[in-house]
C-alpha cells in the first residue's frame, strides 16, 4: 500500500480473481455450472446486443471482463488483445498474446511505486520492490508442461555480466536482492506475474521480453511488449542507498514538483518560487536523455554516487555539450537571460527536443533548478542550497586570499580568489559505503562550472559531515565546498622584497545564512550548522585548522595578530532600494584603553553576484579619531545618479574598507556586498478555478526607476495551469503602474503555483507567485430515464433489466 516500508515482499497485497486460488500456476477447470451458462439467448436480450454491442457484455464469452477484489476489471487494460479459445492441454505451442503492464495512473503499479504523479503511460516502479504484470496466453499455462522467463535489457549493449541484460526466471517463492517472477493469479489462459528486482538494479529504461517453451513440442517463442519499463531509485525501500526515514522529507525531497530558491545578500535574502517539474510530460525521457548524452556505459548507473556525479557534469556545457551554457557577461543575445527562467521543464524539454544542444543561458540558480529535477525524477531526495558569502577558492590553499601592494593598493592579477554574494547548489540525500561510518546523509553537489573535478566541470557529492568536520581528505571536491562556506579572508601585503607577510584576517567572513526551503512550507530554514559548527566555537576553529593542513598554505595560523579597533559596516531595514540613493552606516570602534586614529580608505564597485567586480563607481577618504572605548557611526550615501548606468544582473554592489591604525600599524579591512532591492509582481487571482474551465489572473508591476523601461516582457507559467507564455508588455514610463491579465485553463486539481517574471534589460530578479486552489469540474447533474424496462444514466453507461 502506498506510504508503507518495502523491506519485505507481501503477496496477500496483490489482488486475487474471483474463485481462483493463489497457488502457482495451477490450471483451473471448467466447472459444471459454466459449462450450463451456455444457453440460447430470449429474443429481447439478441435485440439488445445487436443494438448496443458496446454496453452489452455477453456472460461466460472468452472475452468477458472479470473484476478483481478491489472492483477494477481484469483484462480491459492497455495492450490487451482478444483471448483465444481455451484450450485445456499441454500439447500445443504455448504463445503470448498480449502483455498488459498495468501502467494506468490508477493501477497498483504505480500507486505503491510512488510514480502516480509522472504524466506518462509507461510502467514507472523503483527497485527493491515488486511489481505486477499481465499475460494474456494462446491457452492455459501448465507448470509441469511449460516453461516461461521474462528478459529486460537496457543500454545499446546489454550484458548480463554488467547487469543490463536481465534473465528473470520463474520461481515459487520470491527472495529479496534478485531478479525473480512468481504466478501470483491465474484465471484460465491470462495469468498475473509478480516481479521482483535488487536494490543495486541499474536505473534506466528497460525494454521486456518474454519467452515461452512448450516441453512436449520443444517450441519456444518469443514476444516483445511494445510499452518499456522505466527503474528507478527507491528511497522508499530501506535496503536501497538513497532510503530516507521520514514520510515528510519524501514527500518534500522527492514528490514536491515545486520548491523555492533563494538569492541576494545575508542581510536582504531574496526568494523566488522554482517549477521543477519533474513529473511533467517528457521529464522523465529527457532525464534518461541527459544520462544517455554522457557516455558513461548504463552498468554504472545502479550507484547513485556516481549518477549524481555525471549529472553533476552533464547539467553545465563546457566538457560535453551539457544542457545549460552559463553565461555571467550580461549580454544574453541568442537566449533567455537567466533570471528569466522561472523552471526546469521548458529547459530540459527544448535540450531533448533538440537532440543534446545546450539550453542559452544559465547561472547558478538554473543550474541548481535543474539538478534537483533530474534528481528528483530519478528517485533521489535533492533540494537547491544558498550559500550566502560563498567563497571561491582557485588554488586549494582552503583560504581567500586577498593581495595588497607596499601602498595597500589591491594586485588585481593576484586576486583570483573572490567571494559571491550568493551561491546556489545542491544537497542531495544517500548513504557512502564508499566513506568511513557516519558520512552517509546529505550530499553537497554543484552543477554551476567553477573549477575542474578530474578534468571535468563538475563537483560532488561531498558529504556534509565530512566538510563540517574539516576532513577534507575525503572524497569527492570537500576541499572546494569546505572553502565556500567556512575559509578565513586573509589579507597579504607585499613587502619591499617582494615577499608578502599576512597582515589581517577575518575568520567570519563566508558562508553566512545557508537557506533551503523548509519541509512541508515556503518557509526558509537555515542549515548552516550542517555545514559547519557555530563561528569561533572550539570545534569550528579546529576544523579549519584541521582541513587547512591539508592546502596550499598549511602555515597561515602561525602568527596570530591582535586587533584593538574593529569596524563594520551597518544595514537599516531591508536595506536599499533600486531607484534611489543607497545608505550604509560605518561603525568604527576603539576597545582599547588609549585614544586611536585611523584613516579609513573606501571604494564602491558594482558587482556580478559572483564576487567578479565590473567597475568601481564612488571613492572616499574617511579620518577618524576614536577615544578610549569610543564607538563611532559614519552615514555612507551613494547616490542614485552614481549607479543608474552601471548596474549588472542582480544589481550587487561591494563596499571595500582598509586603513592602519596610526599608533599600533593595525591594518582595518572589510568588504561589504549588498544589493538594490527590486519590487515583486503581484498576482491576483480572479474568481475560482476549476479543471478544463478558463480562469484568470492580475499582474501588476510598478517600475521604480526615474527612467523608461524598455520591451518589458512578462513570462508566465505554472505546472497544472499553463505552460510558459510570454506577454509583451512594451515600454513601461518612470515610476508608472502596468497591470496584465493572463487567461488560463487548469488541467489539474489541488493547490498549484502561478509564477511569473519580468524580463527588461534596465531591471532584473523581479518575479511574483500565487497560490492557486483548483477544484474539480461541477458535476454534470446525472438524469435517471426509465423507458420500456431499460435503465440508462446520461453518464453513457447503460444497464439492461430484465
Amino acid at each position: 500500500m502506498p506510504g508503507e516500508r518495502l523491506s519485505i515482499r507481501d503477496n496477500s497485497a496483490v489482488g486475487r480473481f474471483h474463485g481462483v486460488s493463489g497457488s502457482n500456476g495451477q490450471a483451473i477447470p471448467e466447472t459444471q455450472s459454466e459449462s450450463k451458462m451456455k444457453k440460447e439467448e430470449s429474443g429481447c436480450r439478441r435485440w439488445f446486443r445487436r443494438a448496443c454491442p458496446c454496453c452489452f457484455r455477453r456472460q461466460n464469452s472468452s472475452n468477458d471482463v472479470t473484476s478483481d477484489s478491489e472492483g477494477v476489471a481484469v483484462g480491459g487494460g492497455e495492450n490487451e488483445g482478444p483471448t483465444s479459445p481455451i484450450t485445456a492441454t499441454g500439447d500445443t505451442e504455448l504463445d503470448v498474446r498480449s502483455v498488459n503492464l498495468l501502467s494506468r495512473k490508477s493501477d497498483r503499479n504505480k500507486k505503491e511505486h510512488h510514480t502516480d504523479q509522472y504524466h506518462s503511460d509507461q510502467l514507472i516502479v523503483r527497485r527493491g520492490q515488486t511489481f505486477q504484470i499481465e499475460l494474456d496466453l494462446s491457452r492455459t499455462f501448465n507448470p509441469n508442461t511449460d516453461k516461461l522467463h521474462l528478459e529486460l535489457k537496457t543500454g545499446p549493449l546489454p550484458q548480463v555480466s554488467k547487469k543490463t541484460h536481465i534473465i528473470i526466471p520463474l520461481v515459487d517463492e520470491l527472495e529479496d536482492e534478485r531478479w525473480e517472477a512468481k504466478i501470483v493469479e491465474q484465471n484460465i489462459n491470462r495469468v498475473k506475474l509478480s516481479v521482483n528486482s535488487p536494490v543495486t538494479a541499474v536505473i534506466g529504461k528497460y525494454k521486456l521480453t518474454i519467452t515461452t517453451q512448450c516441453l512436449k513440442t520443444g517450441e519456444t517463442t518469443t514476444h516483445d511488449s511494445d510499452k518499456d519499463i522505466y527503474m528507478l531509485f527507491n528511497p522508499w525501500c530501506e535496503d536501497d542507498t538513497v532510503y530516507m526515514e521520514s514520510e515528510k522529507e519524501l514527500k518534500e525531497y522527492v514528490l514536491n514538483d515545486t520548491g523555492r530558491i533563494y538569492y541576494g545578500t545575508e542581510k536582504q535574502i531574496g526568494a523566488r518560487t522554482w517549477n521543477f517539474g519533474q513529473f511533467d510530460e517528457g521529464i522523465l525521457e529527457a532525464c534518461l536523455f541527459v544520462l544517455d548524452n554522457s557516455e558513461v556505459p548504463p552498468s554504472g548507473r545502479g550507484d547513485p554516487v556516481n549518477v549524481v556525479r555525471v549529472i553533476s557534469a552533464m547539467i553545465n556545457s563546457p566538457d560535453d555539450r551539457g544542457v545549460l551554457e552559463g553565461n555571467w557577461s550580461g549580454n544574453y543575445a541568442g537566449g533567455t537571460s537567466p533570471t528569466a527562467w522561472s523552471g526546469s521543464v521548458e529547459i530540459l524539454r527544448q535540450y531533448h527536443r533538440e537532440g543534446g544542444t545546450p539550453v542559452k543561458y544559465g547561472q547558478c540558480w538554473v543550474f541548481s533548478g535543474v539538478t534537483t529535477t533530474v534528481l528528483r525524477c530519478l528517485g533521489i531526495p535533492t533540494r537547491s542550497v544558498t550559500n550566502f558569502q560563498s567563497a571561491h577558492d582557485t588554488d586549494v590553499s582552503l583560504t581567500t586570499d586577498v593581495y595588497f601592494d607596499e601602498n595597500m593598493e589591491p594586485i588585481h592579477h593576484l586576486n583570483s580568489d573572490s567571494v559571491w554574494n550568493f551561491h546556489v547548489w545542491n544537497d542531495c540525500w544517500m548513504a557512502r559505503p564508499d566513506l568511513p561510518p557516519g558520512m552517509g546523509g546529505w550530499q553537497a553537489v554543484d552543477s554551476t562550472p567553477q573549477e575542474t573535478s578530474h578534468g571535468t566541470f563538475r563537483c560532488g557529492p561531498a558529504s556534509l559531515a565530512a566538510i563540517r568536520s574539516g576532513q577534507v581528505y575525503l572524497k569527492f571536491d570537500t576541499p572546494f565546498v569546505f572553502a565556500e562556506v567556512n575559509s578565513d579572508k586573509i589579507y597579504w601585503q607585499r613587502n619591499p622584497d617582494s615577499t608578502f607577510s599576512q597582515i589581517h584576517s577575518e575568520k567570519k567572513a563566508v558562508g553566512h545564512c545557508i537557506s533551503t526551503k523548509a519541509v512541508g512550507s515556503d518557509e526558509r530554514v537555515d542549515i548552516t550548522h550542517l555545514y559547519k559548527y557555530p563561528e569561533d566555537s572550539e570545534e569550528e576553529r579546529i576544523a579549519v585548522e584541521t582541513a587547512c593542513r591539508y592546502g596550499s598554505k598549511p602555515e597561515v595560523y602561525s602568527s596570530p595578530i591582535a586587533e584593538d579597533v574593529r569596524v563594520e559596516v551597518m544595514m537599516e531595514g531591508e536595506g536599499p532600494r533600486m531607484g534611489g540613493d543607497a545608505q550604509l552606516k560605518i561603525v568604527v570602534k576603539n576597545t582599547s584603553s588609549q585614544p586611536r586614529r585611523t584613516t579609513l580608505h573606501s571604494q564602491v564597485a558594482v558587482m556580478y553576484y559572483t564576487g567578479v567586480l565590473k567597475d568601481t563607481v564612488k571613492k572616499d577618504t574617511l579620518n577618524v579619531e576614536l577615544k578610549p572605548q569610543e564607538e563611532k557611526t559614519i552615514d555612507w550615501v551613494l547616490p542614485y545618479t552614481q549607479y543608474q548606468n552601471q548596474l549588472v544582473d542582480q544589481a550587487a554592489l561591494m563596499l571595500t574598507l582598509s586603513g592602519r591604525v596610526s599608533e599600533t600599524q593595525q591594518v582595518l579591512a572589510s568588504q561589504t556586498s549588498f544589493r538594490l532591492r527590486t519590487p515583486d509582481l503581484e498576482i491576483e487571482p480572479i474568481g475560482e478555478a476549476y479543471v478544463g474551465k478558463e480562469t484568470s489572473a492580475k499582474i501588476t508591476f510598478t517600475n521604480p526607476l526615474p527612467c523608461v523601461l524598455r520591451n518589458v516582457v512578462i513570462r508566465v507559467e505554472g505546472l497544472g495551469l499553463r505552460d510558459l507564455h510570454p506577454i509583451r508588455v512594451g515600454d513601461v514610463s518612470k515610476h508608472a503602474n502596468v497591470t496584465v491579465t493572463e487567461h488560463f485553463i487548469p488541467t489539474i486539481a489541488g493547490k498549484r503555483k502561478l509564477v511569473a517574471s519580468l524580463e527588461c534589460k534596465q531591471l532584473s530578479q523581479v518575479h511574483g507567485v500565487a497560490d492557486i486552489d483548483v477544484y474539480e469540474s461541477h458535476p454534470i447533474n446525472k438524469k435517471l430515464i426509465l423507458i420500456n424496462g431499460f435503465c440508462s444514466i446520461s453518464s453513457m453507461k447503460i444497464f439492461f433489466c430484465l
